[in-house]
């Protein structure tokens, strides 16, 4: 009778602890535990974190409620053997399962690269880099490597053609020469078919076309001007007349600074000077946009093969295949640049 008393006794105790041993792993598994009531937060892991330094992050940003349990679960789940490097999203009340398989798997949230305006490649390093885990210098050396091996015309005088501004989606951890392939496989996709055969009609190549959208980029002040002013120098290219296009003394002086280009400028011996050279410039003299590569794409078919700016100052400009009526156009702007340089000396005083 004792016996089976203390029997009765222990089997109580037994299912009481059981009871209480499952309950608590009901709870470590499906209750909230990280970022409870709170918004989501997103973490880096880097290269070469330990299962420490990931409790470490975890409880510096006071993620966890229940480190305890977490670490408990994680050894359990053999995560401190598969730590991933990466950008994570914890969301709000995320159980330690959910959050430990996310973090084992590797399930990294995508970060965004952008980038719409830049003269030289090298300006693009940085702000490309920024939110991953490489960095610029990383960056540089793989583009090189790039430049040295691709068999697609590529070089470092037009390799920024590469470039199509626009946001892109990628990982934190993606590495550098992953990044270049990335970067043209967009190329290849923004250069559909379509694209390729208006470039064809033009008789350029799509790296052309860049070149010469980086020039009307430079030279157009209005989106609507554009295809006139494309047109304009698909007009000169077709008839061997050279571009005189004033930004590109600019990029061959080197002085992006300048508001005014002089006679001074013209002397420059430099492939970039377009009233030297007849024909397009080596490479862009900035990073052309979508606006500026489809304006040449569809360009304005007229018989304009000059241009003046307008002497209001608006950044909008005279078209004419007349030297007699350009000429005119020309000494209207000089006079009224004089007016206002006078102006503004007078006010200077």
């Amino acid at each position: 009778m004792k016996k089976r008393k203390i029997l009765m006794i222990l089997m109580v105790v037994f299912a009481g602890l059981t009871s209480t041993f499952s309950l608590y792993i009901y709870q470590i598994i499906k209750s909230p535990n990280l970022q409870v009531d709170k918004s989501a937060i997103r973490i880096v892991i880097p290269n070469q974190a330990t299962f420490r330094s990931v409790q470490d992050t975890l409880y510096k940003y006071d993620i966890v409620q229940d480190m305890v349990s977490f670490s408990f679960l994680a050894k359990l789940m053999h995560y401190q053997e598969a730590v991933k490097p990466g950008l994570y999203t914890i969301r709000p009340n995320m159980t330690n399962i959910e959050a430990i398989r996310m973090l084992r798997a590797g399930n990294q949230t995508p970060v965004q690269i952008t980038f719409s305006h830049a003269r030289l490649v090298e300006d693009l390093y940085e702000p490309i880099t920024r939110p991953l885990m490489i960095g610029p210098q990383d960056f540089a050396a793989a583009l090189d490597r790039f430049i040295e091996t691709n068999d697609r015309g590529f070089n470092k005088q037009n390799i920024i053609a590469m470039f199509i501004p626009n946001t892109y989606e990628v990982y934190y951890t993606i590495t550098a020469d992953k990044l270049v392939e990335r970067l043209l496989k967009e190329y290849d996709a923004f250069w559909n078919e379509s694209r390729k055969q208006k470039a064809a009609a033009i008789g350029l190549t799509p790296i052309e076309v860049s070149i010469l959208a980086s020039i009307v980029q430079a030279e157009a002040r209005h989106n609507e001007e554009s295809p006139i002013i494309a047109g304009l120098y698909i007009n000169r290219l077709k008839r061997g007349i050279p571009l005189q296009a004033d930004p590109t003394l600019v990029f061959a002086a080197g002085d992006f600074s300048l508001k005014r280009v002089l006679n001074e400028h013209k002397k420059i011996d430099s492939p970039y000077n377009t009233y030297m050279y007849k024909g397009l410039p080596p490479g862009p003299i900035n990073m052309p946009s979508i606006h500026s590569i489809d304006a040449v794409l569809n360009y304005r078919h007229h018989n304009y093969i000059y241009m003046c700016a307008k002497e209001d100052f608006s950044g909008y400009h005279y078209f004419t295949a007349s030297l007699r009526e350009h000429n005119e156009n020309a000494r209207r702007y000089q006079r009224q640049l004089s007016i206002e340089q006078r102006k503004a000396r007078l006010q200077n005083r």
